[in-house]
């Protein structure tokens, strides 16, 4: 499990394959990221995604395990 103190608001949040998911806005308790809702791929709204889809945190950008698809498929509004 990555730490989530490595998890910077602000940080660029991509997909497996390094597309941009969206923005870290900040940790929403003790397991998920809260988006950014002004960003293109957010449509105004904020998203949530659990902890547990993050692999790893490099150079203050978030990579996830899964694909932008995938993401979008089962974020949750927040």
């Amino acid at each position: 499990m990555v730490n989530k103190a490595e998890i910077m608001d602000h940080a660029q949040v991509t997909d497996k394959n390094g597309i941009h998911v969206g923005v870290v806005d900040h940790l929403e308790g003790d397991d998920s990221i809260k988006l950014v809702r002004n960003e293109p791929e957010a449509g105004g709204i904020h998203h949530i995604i659990p902890l547990s889809w993050v692999d790893r945190v490099d150079d203050n950008k978030v990579i996830l395990k899964l694909t932008k698809p995938e993401v979008e498929k089962d974020w949750k509004e927040g």
